[in-house]
């Protein structure tokens, strides 16, 4: 071992005692308990001017001290009320200042720094009077004391009384100051992680919304037109053909609309791919034109002088025309037409989708849309929702469904 060096297990044995003696502080205090009354009897015998008297009121009392030094973290506040009635004994029965009055140091350190607040006032007020007291009660006897001296003994010794409150009162704040600052630091990570798992929620829904409408949407229509080409298979051949064709564009779509969800999704990464943009009101023809195609007819009309748009806008209109012309095949039933008008405003883009159909049953549209997986109308209303607008559905009185979205416009800069 290097000169000069401890050992790394002698520091581990020191540390290992270190927190034991940190869990279990009233076994250091019982230690210097004990040397308290050691010096109390070393005073008591080996102190010629005692009176006999003193000396046996003396020998409870430094046991009461030390009992005082062996409790105080334990119980502060009782240590301190037993304290006081030592000193008051002192000065009834004239024991004078002695190594046990050490104590009175210790306890009013300890309710200053750990003690309840009466407790650490009271404190405060008995070691500031104890200097006059003992200064009144036993007057110094020396021949070259005067009263300037005695007043300055006076103001050091309750100096020293202060000092001991002022440290514990120290430590007090100091504790105080680092529990905020745990507590803060708590609920700042609380705060973050709570965060965290909303941002999580709202991106999962919103994945979840967009994979409903890109999967219902182009699995419907890759459904009716496989029922088509099956039917017509043998009697019209080039029909079929054409329905596979539709159905092959429209898995086209769906894969490229898929691709683009995966890239949402891979933040981070640049092994390259290309994704196709987010679909808008401009690809609401190509829509309107897929449905037709799926054997729906559907009557679209544009109001207003078209402007470019916001990409949430841009968005939330296109799904909101793809969800509604989804439901009008799954629950118009046969022989259903649609309609379709986007009315460009001052301040606002109106959607109005209805069909003549049967309609969607009332728990569509009265509980929130358990449509498929149940992310029908729900994920209307959420894209609505988070850009500002409203949204009223319902069946209409003539038979039929209809939809009526209202976005607020922002031009896109």
């Amino acid at each position: 071992m290097t000169p000069g060096r401890v050992s790394v297990p002698t520091l581990g044995y020191v540390q290992r005692v270190y927190d034991f003696f940190r869990r279990h502080p009233t076994w250091v205090d019982s230690f210097w308990a004990v040397v308290l009354v050691a010096a109390c009897l070393a005073w008591i015998v080996a102190d010629p001017d005692i009176a006999d008297t003193e000396r046996i009121a003396a020998v409870p009392l430094s046991g009461a001290l030390a009992v005082v030094v062996a409790l105080r973290r334990r119980a502060p506040e009782r240590m301190l009320l037993l304290a006081i009635g030592v000193g008051l004994l002192q000065l009834v029965t004239g024991v004078r200042t002695n190594p046990g009055d050490a104590a009175f140091l210790a306890i009013i350190y300890t309710c200053a720094s750990s003690g309840r607040r009466w407790s650490s006032r009271l404190a405060l007020a008995a070691g500031l009077l104890a200097a006059p007291l003992a200064a009144l009660r036993w007057p110094p006897r020396d021949e070259y004391a005067t009263v300037w001296t005695t007043l300055l003994q006076t103001f050091f010794l309750a100096v020293i009384f202060a000092l001991s409150w002022v440290v514990g009162d120290r430590l007090r704040t100091r504790r105080a100051y680092y529990a905020e600052l745990e507590e803060r630091a708590a609920r700042l990570h609380r705060e973050r992680e709570a965060q965290s798992k909303a941002a999580v929620a709202a991106e999962r829904a919103r994945i979840a919304r967009e994979l409903h409408d890109v999967v219902a949407h182009n699995v419907s229509v890759m459904v009716v037109q496989a029922d088509g080409a099956a039917y017509v298979l043998d009697a019209a051949p080039d029909q079929a053909k054409q329905a596979l064709d539709t159905i092959s564009t429209t898995g086209r779509q769906a894969l490229a609309e898929m691709r683009r969800l995966l890239g949402l999704l891979r933040a981070g990464d640049d092994a390259g791919g290309e994704y196709v943009p987010q679909p808008g009101v401009d690809q609401l023809a190509d829509l309107i034109e897929q449905v037709r195609g799926a054997g729906l007819p559907v009557r679209f009309e544009v109001a207003g002088r078209a402007r470019p748009l916001s990409s949430g806008v841009e968005l939330t209109a296109y799904r909101i025309v793809q969800e509604a012309l989804t439901n009008v095949r799954k629950h118009g039933g046969d022989g259903a037409s649609a309609s379709v008008t986007l009315g460009f405003g001052d301040s606002a883009l109106d959607l109005l989708i209805e069909d003549d159909g049967r309609g969607a049953s009332r728990e569509l549209y009265a509980q929130g849309g358990p449509d498929g997986l149940g992310q029908g109308l729900i994920g209307m209303r959420e894209r609505i929702g988070m850009v500002g607008g409203t949204l009223d559905a319902g069946p209409r009185p003539g038979g039929g469904f209809r939809i009526s979205a209202v976005l607020p416009l922002r031009a896109s800069g």
